[in-house]
């Protein structure tokens, strides 16, 4: 075998055992059942569970309910995305620019922290509009704040003050956190 045939049977088999977080879309309401059915599979899953009081007629009880509707987060390499798929309730991998969305193993211990701390957790997206003043978290800019002056599908149009200027940058809406 040349070194290249090598090398390239190499790059294949470090791309299938690379475990990866990534987000699977479920039916309604089957989060629980999704996440037992790939754990009964032997797949790693999470299903962030937040506690919650719900008080019925007769008395108060603690229950646990997803803190992200529809969604459970496998860690399996590339070869494993076909299974997953072919479990019961399992809708699709949630896709970011085309590509499965890559959940930082960071945040899912981020997450798994902060429900072990609270009760009654509440998860909202980001609304950034216009005149919004935002925080770049990745890239040339991180750490920089800006105001945001266009929206576009998937980036946004933010403008860096600096040293005088007025820098314009577009970035990935996944880039960014809204300062308060």
């Amino acid at each position: 075998m040349t070194e290249q045939a090598k090398l390239c049977t190499q790059l294949k088999q470090s791309k299938m055992e690379k475990k990866r977080w990534l987000a699977v879309y479920t039916k309604p309401r089957w989060e629980k059942k999704v996440n037992l059915l790939l754990k009964d599979k032997g797949i790693e899953c999470y299903c962030p569970l937040n506690k919650v009081r719900r008080k019925w007629s007769d008395r108060i009880k603690v229950v646990e309910e997803p803190l992200f509707k529809s969604y459970v987060f496998v860690r399996i390499s590339e070869d494993g995305m076909t299974n997953v798929r072919m479990t019961n309730g399992v809708v699709n991998f949630l896709y970011w620019l085309n590509k499965p969305a890559v959940i930082k193993e960071k945040e899912i211990e981020t997450i798994q922290k902060f429900l072990n701390e609270y009760m009654n957790v509440e998860a909202n997206p980001v609304n950034v509009q216009p005149d919004s003043r935002v925080r770049i978290n990745r890239g040339a800019f991180m750490d920089k704040e800006g105001v945001v002056k266009r929206l576009m599908s998937k980036k946004v149009e933010v403008v860096i003050e600096s040293i005088g200027y007025s820098l314009t940058a577009y970035i990935d809406r996944s880039n960014i956190t809204m300062v308060e």
